[in-house]
């Protein structure tokens, strides 16, 4: 199950450290490749020639060795793992990864890693249930980490409650299973388009939306992480794929992204299209900038855009699946229904301006999704990573 799966393991300063060498062994017994992060607490609890004796590859607890000056990157241990499990994780970690504080090398290796991150918590049962520590966790999960639950029973405190590590035979399990079913996508090629278009008015202006395009880099990670080989045709974004499954085509305008998905969907077994083209493009592009010249207006000719979606819809075959985005600001479902019917999609994702915490610009995403059948299912507001999820399981029924 686990053989040639790359598994990176970060210890932090918590008594239930002793366990994590017997996880370790039992990773490699599966046949994964283990390297191993140690915080400098971890190390009063287990010591770095125990684990890396056991994970068979030398432990990293600090961003260089003092001896030689070798630097060990946290880029690298980031890019290196398939999936990368902290246990156990104390409260003060798990507060910190909440926070984006990077203050040794186990947590900067987390805000650096392109795979999924694991958390087995571990701290006394008061510690557990206060409220802060219940945010810190309910923020990790919202961000898509994965969880191997603290377990009820006695603690070093002398006390019995929740808060003990989970078992290293139950971490494994969930690591399997992790696997198992998240590989659902494997051998599909799919095309996603993300982010806004930028058409150029003159060398320092052009014409755009607000789209920031963490829908489809959501729903690109999501698709990845499950095995797909993805492509993804990206306008201008302060964003980076992650996965090493991701083949980033990083376009400007609407011509240079049509370019690109006549280009590549062919190939693909399903396409998405969550990009915001911009439907309109100046006519002319001046070769320099303008000047104001003391006018009082300016007129700006545009001429239309190649319509993306409608090109692929034309050539969309029998065993490809078509989807697309409607952002809506009124009638919704009935503009939804038309451009799901004009575009060829098999299916449209709706969101209206009108909901809270959707559209342009948020982290969280309310969305329904309409079928060429006529079905509707809708979802409750949430954050992208989960809307991707949802977005992919449709995906997954019609490739079925």
């Amino acid at each position: 199950m686990l053989n040639g799966k790359k598994i990176l393991v970060g210890i932090t300063g918590g008594i239930s450290a002793y366990k994590t060498a017997s996880l370790i062994r039992l990773l490699v017994k599966a046949g994964a490749e283990v390297k191993a992060v140690m915080s400098g607490a971890a190390k009063e609890f287990v010591s770095p020639l125990t684990i890396a004796t056991l994970s068979k590859n030398p432990v990293y607890t600090d961003f260089f060795n003092p001896e030689n000056g070798e630097w060990h990157s946290h880029v690298k241990l980031g890019i290196w793992a398939d999936l990368y499990i902290i246990a156990p994780a104390t409260a003060n970690t798990i507060a910190k990864i909440a926070h984006g504080i990077a203050d040794n090398l186990l947590l900067t290796t987390v805000l650096s890693a392109r795979c999924k991150v694991m958390v087995a918590p571990a701290m006394d049962l008061d510690m557990y249930q206060n409220a802060v520590t219940q945010q810190n966790i309910a923020t990790l999960r919202n961000r898509g980490f994965l969880f191997s639950e603290a377990q009820e029973g006695e603690l070093a405190s002398g006390l019995s409650g929740k808060g003990r590590m989970a078992e290293p035979e139950d971490i494994l399990q969930n690591v399997e299973q992790y696997f198992a079913q998240n590989q659902d996508f494997k051998g599909r090629k799919i095309l996603i388009t993300a982010g806004p278009t930028r058409e150029k008015i003159d060398p320092v202006r052009f014409v755009s939306n607000y789209s920031t395009g963490k829908m489809g880099y959501a729903i690109a990670e999501c698709l990845a992480e499950r095995g797909a080989e993805v492509i993804l045709v990206s306008g201008p974004v302060d964003l980076k794929p992650r996965h090493s499954n991701i083949n980033l085509v990083s376009v400007e305008s609407a011509k240079e992204m049509y370019q690109a998905c006549v280009e590549h969907f062919p190939k693909c077994h399903a396409a998405i299209m969550s990009a915001a083209v911009a439907d309109y493009a100046p006519k002319i592009i001046a070769p320099k900038k303008i000047k104001k010249n003391g006018e009082s207006e300016m007129t700006l000719t545009l001429v239309p855009n190649p319509d993306i979606a409608a090109a692929l819809g034309k050539i969309k075959t029998e065993n490809q699946v078509f989807a697309g985005f409607a952002l809506e600001t009124e009638n919704e479902f009935a503009n939804a229904q038309k451009k799901l019917e004009s575009k060829n999609f098999d299916f449209i994702v709706l969101n209206s301006l009108k909901d809270r915490g959707a559209g342009f610009g948020y982290d969280t995403n309310k969305i329904s999704i309409v079928f060429r059948n006529g079905n509707t299912e809708n979802f409750d507001l949430k954050p992208k990573t989960e809307v991707a999820k949802d977005i992919a399981q449709c995906l997954l029924q019609l490739l079925k």
